[in-house]
């Protein structure tokens, strides 16, 4: 199968990428630079047209859409939230525009999403079916949702990734943190009670590839692990695994007085459960926060 990936330079993207032409599929990049590899599609996202060739598609089973500008990074300004809506939402609409006008559409449309959807659900467990959240974040995520299920026009099956924290020891969260806990300077985040929703890059690579291939589902399929932890239980989880302590905790108050509206992602809750995920009979190989640490963090190259 030939698989269009826009994203493709990104965390996922990259593992995915790599996932696909290990197993002999041909993957297309779509790129906002000029192309310069074989494989690699000029992707203009800003353009009313949808900014690429519809050609592109041409031959092509599966789109993975995973643009976008990081959430995490400083303050949350006005400018930083056109940013991250621009990268997310305009993004999408104008890759709906060209898969429309491609001469035959790619039969499904994997759109990233985030499990900011659900907004702080404290202690309470939630999964596909329950409602939007409230806040900048939740309203970003559920625009972003609309915006991909317009391609159902085109006759594309729409999934929403609605990933929760991927853990990789080539970046994401375990990125910063690493470094850290092996110096000792692990801390858990305000109370600890909070809820992480996470997911090995392991899984979600084979999460989404499962999802490729299973026609019957459709809409949003939250790429979380069966088993969601609380702030406190991954910092000493993550110290176990390093073989170091973490005994000191940073305050909620520093927190929201250093990142304001965004330090909601770090003391926020979300127990999020991925309950369609299972029931289609996807298999998790890291489904406890253990084995995931172990095997992101022991592995070499």
């Amino acid at each position: 199968m030939r698989v269009a990936i826009t994203g493709s330079s990104g965390l996922i993207g990259t593992a995915l990428a790599d996932a696909l032409r290990r197993d002999g599929q041909e993957v297309i990049r779509l790129v906002r630079r000029p192309a310069r590899q074989p494989g690699e599609v000029r992707w203009s996202p800003g353009a009313a047209d949808g900014g690429v060739d519809p050609a592109a598609f041409d031959g092509v089973g599966a789109v993975v859409h995973l643009s976008g500008a990081p959430l995490a990074g400083g303050l949350w300004t006005q400018a930083r939230k056109r940013e991250l809506r621009a990268s997310r939402i305009d993004s999408t609409r104008s890759l709906v525009a060209a898969l429309a006008k491609a001469p035959s559409p790619p039969s499904v449309l994997l759109s990233g999403s985030a499990v900011g959807w659900y907004g702080d659900t404290g202690t309470r467990e939630v999964d596909e079916y329950a409602p939007a959240g409230t806040g900048f974040l939740a309203d970003l995520v559920s625009d972003w949702e609309a915006a991909a299920q317009r391609a159902r026009q085109a006759g594309l099956r729409v999934v929403n990734l609605r990933s929760g924290i991927v853990l990789s020891r080539r970046g994401g969260m375990l990125g910063p943190l690493v470094p850290l806990f092996r110096l000792g300077l692990g801390a858990r985040i305000g109370p600890g009670t909070q809820f992480i929703s996470w997911i090995s890059v392991t899984d979600h690579v084979a999460a989404v590839r499962y999802l490729i291939d299973h026609a019957a589902v459709d809409g949003p399929v939250n790429l979380t692990a069966p088993a969601p932890v609380t702030n406190a239980q991954f910092t000493a989880e993550l110290a176990r695994t390093l073989h170091r302590p973490a005994l000191l905790r940073v305050p909620a108050p520093v927190l929201r007085t250093g990142l304001g509206e965004a330090s909601g992602q770090l003391l926020g809750s979300q127990r999020v459960l991925p309950r369609r995920l299972l029931a289609a009979g996807f298999a998790f190989r890291y489904p406890e926060l253990s084995g995931a640490l172990a095997a992101e963090l022991t592995q070499r190259g």
